[in-house]
């Protein structure tokens, strides 16, 4: 199917629908309902992230407290597991689609995630902590492309961008509850790392469960098999407004370093560590509350206009958490930031799936998240060298710069709602 990408095309009657569409979520329309295995896939990722954020709320203070790592090992850290994760979806991603069968990749990736958590627990060096931190990265990484081609699969376009961001919510509600038990935990236990990362293990072996037995994936496609798992001819079939959309997805990536600085940055307001996650929270919530009607709005409205404004609030956001380390300050700096990612991020997976082949979904995807996989460890070493050669405000300075630089390649070509 050709699709074309217009950035401003749009009468304004359809923006009038888009600014509905934003207060009346599309699932209430019988014809539009977002299907069930979505919902069940949300759920599956919020018990995840619980499992994950967790430990990662304390990981940076672990590292550096406990195990006495620098930042810049945080940031190596950091950057090599995010990274990874996202070049193993280029492989997932292509088998899934040469296999025609998504769920088992997902399924084995969550799985692997939840076994790595009691690693952390274990680990008494950095050796040991980097191969769990990997190891649950690959976990990610394998059931990443795969589970958001399985939702583009079983979601018709019309509501694809609300689907992505119900998604992404309910994951990120996940994402705010970790920290908070986090916290509660820290308090208990007297700042006890490894009790923590030690529960962090039964959410995970919940979501497993949860998408072994909730989610049915739907007959196998008539194309199955009908690509080769890896080939070059199935990246000439992606047009030129897919590679464009890996192209800014890569540059909003390199604009937004590992959010394990802003726990670092809370770490300097001087409040007690067992209170730092709640730095995560604080951006998790706004995330999980702005994703949907984010994703739901941009099924209607421009992506460019979406884009843009994405950017400008990460430019906020960088600029708070420059001037200023007091935690009152931080909160609403934090906060931005998580109202970008909201924004954006179902957004940027739904232009994926708009603009790619319905049989090379897991490869558009998986190859997006190659892109930004590489971006995400140029970002997060170089945040961690600014951050102790120069200091923690001149690198949220330079996250800034790098936003601006985003914005003026938007402003060289039009980006907005797909049309067929």
């Amino acid at each position: 199917m050709s699709r074309r990408i217009s950035g401003s095309g749009l009468s304004a009657a359809t923006r009038v629908k888009g600014v509905l569409a934003f207060l009346t979520p599309a699932s209430h329309n019988p014809r539009h309902r977002i299907p069930s295995g979505v919902w069940v896939l949300g759920f599956v990722s919020l018990l995840m992230d619980i499992s994950s954020e967790m430990i990662h709320s304390l990981l940076p203070l672990f590292m550096v407290i406990t195990l006495g790592t620098s930042t810049i090992a945080v940031g190596i850290v950091e950057g090599l597991a995010e990274s990874l994760a996202l070049v193993v979806k280029v492989f997932s991603g292509t088998l899934s689609d040469y296999l025609g069968k998504r769920k088992q990749l997902v399924l084995f990736g969550y799985a692997l995630g939840a076994l790595t958590k009691p690693l952390f627990a274990l680990a008494s060096g950095l050796g040991l902590l980097l191969t769990a931190r990997l190891l649950d990265r690959v976990g990610k990484g394998v059931r990443g492309a795969p589970r958001d081609a399985l939702i583009a699969d079983i979601t018709s376009q019309q509501i694809r961008g609300a689907a992505f961001g119900l998604r992404q919510a309910l994951d990120t509600v996940g994402a705010f509850l970790g920290p908070l038990l986090a916290v509660g935990l820290m308090l208990l236990w007297a700042d006890n790392f490894r009790a923590v990362f030690w529960v962090a293990a039964i959410p995970g072996l919940m979501a497993v469960a949860l998408l072994l037995f909730g989610v049915q994936e739907p007959a196998p496609s008539k194309i199955q098999n009908a690509i080769s798992p890896i080939s070059l001819d199935n990246l000439t079939r992606l047009s030129p407004a897919y590679w464009w959309v890996v192209g800014i997805g890569s540059a909003f990536t390199l604009a937004r370093f590992s959010e394990a600085f802003l726990v670092l940055r809370a770490q300097q307001s001087g409040i007690p560590i067992a209170f730092v996650p709640l730095v995560m929270v604080a951006m998790n919530v706004m995330y999980a509350f702005s994703a949907y009607p984010f994703g739901s709005l941009s099924d209607v409205v421009s992506h460019r206009m979406l884009l843009v404004l994405g950017l400008l609030i990460l430019v906020a956001a960088d600029l708070v958490l420059a001037t200023s380390d007091q935690w009152n300050v931080l909160l609403w700096g934090v906060g931005l930031w998580g109202l970008h990612m909201g924004m954006t991020q179902g957004l940027l997976a739904a232009m994926v799936a708009d603009t790619a082949p319905p049989d090379l979904r897991g490869t558009a995807f998986g190859f997006f998240n190659l892109a930004a996989g590489l971006a995400m460890l140029i970002a997060s070493v170089l945040a961690g060298v600014l951050w102790d050669r120069l200091g923690p405000s001149f690198t949220f300075y330079a996250g800034a710069v790098f936003c601006v630089i985003t914005i003026l390649g938007l402003s060289l070509r039009s980006i907005g709602r797909t049309s067929g």
